[in-house]
């Protein structure tokens, strides 16, 4: 049976798993879902169609699952879905998503989500990141595996992150950050492949200098972006394909539309 502080509100349609415990003065609202194993601290709100999987950590005054902050949302029954063993850290906000967006706020698994961050709605977490406190993502943000977001970092809506990338703190980031690459500024600003965070992930030298050619045809030879991905393509038939399946998908972000490439 879950263990419910007496002082917690939980409606009795909210579903929750047997070993879950919600901690003092906490509400649960009736679309809320907690898998096993997941923790509510104190005076955390958790509202709307909100389905949270197992093992999490939501510590105090976090509001989950609360309407989006949009003008256009009419009330549709939109949702937020969170995966397992996320620790979501002190007074953060992360609302559902609109009609307009595909109607989902999604959080992969394995997250380190810092205090007072905001996940807008539409945002598109992946697994196994960090992101930093105060970080605020607006609507329909999309942040690949793995990817390290610092500090006060300002992400404005539609921007995609791609995986491994990393920006740093206090940065403004207003186009999309390619996978693999460090960003930092206001305005942000890329400054080559996030080395050391693939190194501690276990990638090999030889797929990290392929990494190292492909940012230097995109960045540093003043080719058009069209011109870069068919010495992208070239290079990728060149390269063994540990290394080119990185680079590929390094291609394939650039070639996707979106709010242009961080130069």
């Amino acid at each position: 049976m879950a263990q419910v502080h007496p002082s917690a509100i939980v409606d009795p349609k909210a579903q929750l798993a047997e070993d879950v415990h919600v901690g003092p003065f906490s509400i649960v609202g009736a679309g809320v879902r907690l898998g096993e194993g997941t923790e509510i601290g104190s005076h955390v709100v958790l509202a709307g169609n909100t389905s949270i999987g197992r093992n999490n950590r939501i510590f105090p005054y976090c509001s989950i699952g609360t309407i989006p902050q949009d003008k256009k949302y009419g009330g549709e029954d939109t949702q937020l879905i969170v995966g397992d063993r996320n620790t979501i850290r002190e007074y953060c906000l992360i609302n559902t998503g609109t009609a307009q967006g595909g109607g989902v706020t999604r959080i992969g698994s394995d997250n380190w989500i810092m205090g007072y961050t905001h996940f807008a709605h539409d945002c598109d977490i992946g697994s196994n990141t960090i992101i930093a406190n105060g970080v605020q993502l607006a609507g329909h943000v999309s942040v690949g595996d793995w990817t390290v977001i610092g500090g006060v970092a300002a992400v404005h809506q539609f921007v995609r992150l791609g995986a491994h990338s990393m920006c740093g703190g206090a940065s403004v980031l207003v186009q999309d950050l390619p996978p693999y690459v460090i960003c930092s500024g206001h305005p942000a600003r890329v400054h080559g492949i996030h080395v050391e965070g693939l190194k501690r992930r276990g990638f090999s030298a030889e797929s990290i200098a392929s990494l190292r050619q492909a940012y230097r045809i995109v960045y540093r030879e003043n080719r058009p972006l069209a011109d870069s991905l068919v010495a992208l393509d070239a290079l990728i038939k060149e390269l063994p394909e540990s290394s080119a399946a990185m680079v590929r998908e390094f291609a394939e972000f650039l070639g996707a539309p979106g709010r242009g490439i961080l130069r």
